[in-house]
C-alpha cells in the first residue's frame, strides 16, 4: 500500500469510528504513521480528503457490479443489481458507514456527485427500458431510484446492527422481493 493509499484507509477508519466532525487531520497522519506535511502534499483539506474517500468508494461501487445484459429480462437485471448493491456494503461495512455520514454532506463537491451519479446511470436506464415496456411502475424515474435506494439503505443499517458471521441469502433475497414487487407494474 503506498502511502497515500494508507493515508485514504487511516481516514476511513478514523471517520468512521469517530466522525467526519471529531477527525482532525493530525489524528489522520498519526494512525497513518506519517507527518503533516506529507498529508498535506497529498490533500490540502480535510474536505478534499474526503471527497477522495467518496469518488474511490463510488468507482469501486461501480467496479463490483457487472454490466447489465440487455439479453436478460429486466427482472433478473434488477435483482442481480440490487443483490450485488447489499452485498457490495455488506462486505465493504466502513464504506456504508462512511457513505452515511456523508451521503446529503455539504462536504461533497458537486464534481464527486457527478463521479457519484455516474455509477447508477444505467440502473436509471433500467428502470426507464422498464417503464417503456411496462414491467415497471410509470412513476418518476428519480423517484423509484430514491425508493430503491431508501430500501438498500434501511436494510443495511439494520444489517450491520446485527450479529452476523456472514450474510444470510435468503434474507437479502427476501429483500430483493420486496423492492421488485414495490415498483413492479
Amino acid at each position: 500500500m503506498n502511502k497515500k493509499d494508507s493515508i485514504l484507509q487511516s481516514a476511513l477508519e478514523l471517520l468512521v469510528e469517530k466522525g467526519v466532525h471529531n477527525t482532525p487531520m493530525s489524528a489522520i497522519a498519526k494512525n497513518a504513521g506519517t507527518g503533516m506535511g506529507t498529508i498535506y502534499n497529498y490533500f490540502p483539506t480535510k474536505d478534499v480528503l474526503i471527497n477522495e474517500l467518496y469518488v474511490n468508494i463510488k468507482k469501486q461501487e461501480d467496479t463490483a457490479f457487472p454490466d447489465f445484459d440487455a439479453t436478460r429480462p429486466i427482472k433478473t437485471q434488477f435483482e442481480a443489481y440490487l443483490r450485488d448493491i447489499i452485498l457490495f456494503f455488506i462486505d465493504n461495512a466502513q464504506y456504508f458507514m462512511f457513505m452515511e455520514q456523508v451521503r446529503a454532506s455539504p462536504i461533497i463537491t458537486e464534481e464527486s456527485k457527478k463521479v457519484g451519479i455516474a455509477t447508477v446511470l444505467p440502473v436509471y436506464d433500467l428502470i426507464n427500458k422498464g417503464k417503456d415496456e411496462r414491467i415497471i411502475k410509470d412513476i418518476e424515474t428519480d423517484e423509484l431510484i430514491q425508493f430503491m435506494g431508501g430500501a438498500v439503505v434501511s436494510y443495511l443499517r439494520w444489517y450491520h446492527t446485527q450479529e452476523h458471521t456472514n450474510s444470510n441469502s435468503s434474507s437479502i433475497q427476501n429483500q430483493v422481493n420486496m423492492t421488485w414487487d414495490a415498483i413492479k407494474e
